[in-house]
């Protein structure tokens, strides 16, 4: 809140003494042509000098106009009348300001229409010139300040869906494999009762996708050859429950350092295990090839299936990884196959596009 506080300040300052230099520089311009005997040297103090008087009226016209602006008032036309009149006591003492001050005690000159004769502290020339000054500088101002205000809301809001999307997804990514770790830890008490020698093997591997889940997956990005170690040695674990399975995994990738969100691609492996590793298969398989090749991911996964399969399931599944793709990768393109016997997915995705 507090450097929130010195931003808005900080803005506030480098606005004014940029309105400052540039309304000096103006009327340096504008005496060249007015007063063309004077001395630059004497024409440029005059400016400093005439500029501090001028931001002295100024700047409480703009802040009291902004500050009538955020204010609640339910009476637009007595908020109307009030940005009036404080336009028009603005404008009366820009008028007396140069009637009475700039003109003799820094000029030293009466103000004049056309150099001989006084002109009067209220005329038009001088009213309407004291009014596009200061609509200049309000104009300035507001338009600055609507883009400051713009900003913070947009920015608001961007933080708004950033928090949304990512409670989104660990809402999503809390509903992946709810049975797995019950599944595994049955099958290595299995391997316990008959004293398999790959019990230990099995529990190593158990303890390190149990520490990927816990630890890697909170992360929103990780190395993709950390994703893909993970989806090996759940395909280890889940070979000992079907003995029967015939499972081909290929991989051809050109950079293990490129950075996938976790808990994507598993999905699809966890979904083929669950739809096609059924005893009721004669021939049941899965093949796995994903390929990474110049920043674009293709993962394709097919495996077997029963023809009678819960399709409700398959399609709760699938709605969950459809929707994190989208959140995490719009421009993915996602192309499901489902035919009596096999089922196919292909995936895309193209890593460049992302910010």
């Amino acid at each position: 809140m507090q450097k929130n506080k010195y931003n808005v300040i900080r803005i506030h300052l480098i606005f004014w003494l940029l309105y400052y230099f540039l309304e000096v520089y103006l009327d340096f311009l504008w005496s060249r042509y007015q007063f063309p005997k004077l001395e630059w040297y004497l024409r440029l103090k005059n400016s400093v000098v005439l500029e501090i008087g001028y931001l002295i009226i100024k700047i409480p016209l703009a802040y009291l106009l902004l500050y009538i602006s955020n204010k609640i008032i339910r009476s637009v036309v007595f908020k109307y009348f009030l940005y009036i009149i404080i336009f028009l006591t603005a404008i009366v003492i820009h008028r007396f300001y140069c009637h009475d001050i700039l003109y003799p005690y820094i000029y030293h000159i009466r103000e004049t229409v056309d150099g001989t004769k006084p002109m009067d502290r209220f005329n038009m020339y001088g009213i309407l010139n004291a009014l596009m000054d200061l609509m200049f500088m309000v104009g300035l101002f507001f338009g600055i300040e609507t883009a400051r205000q713009k900003m913070i809301l947009n920015k608001q809001v961007s933080d708004l869906k950033a928090e949304k999307l990512d409670h989104e997804l660990k809402m999503l990514k809390a509903q992946i494999n709810p049975h797995f770790l019950f599944n595994s830890l049955n099958n290595i008490y299995g391997l316990a009762l008959k004293k398999a020698d790959e019990t230990p093997d099995v529990i190593l591997q158990l303890s390190k996708i149990m520490r990927y889940n816990i630890y890697e997956a909170v992360q929103s990005k990780i190395p993709i050859g950390k994703d893909v170690e993970n989806m090996k040695d759940f395909i280890q674990i889940q070979k000992i429950r079907y003995h029967n399975l015939n499972i081909q995994f290929y991989e051809d990738i050109d950079n293990l350092s490129q950075e996938i969100s976790p808990l994507i691609l598993i999905q699809f492996v966890e979904n083929a295990f669950k739809h096609g590793a059924s005893e009721s298969i004669g021939n049941s398989f899965i093949k796995i090839n994903l390929r990474l090749k110049m920043k674009v991911l293709q993962f394709d996964i097919e495996n077997s299936k029963e023809e009678r399969i819960r399709e409700d399931s398959t399609r709760i599944g699938l709605r969950n990884i459809s929707r994190q793709l989208e959140l995490l990768y719009p421009q993915h393109i996602l192309l499901v196959e489902n035919s009596n016997d096999i089922y196919k997915v292909k995936l895309t995705i193209d890593f460049s596009h992302e910010s």
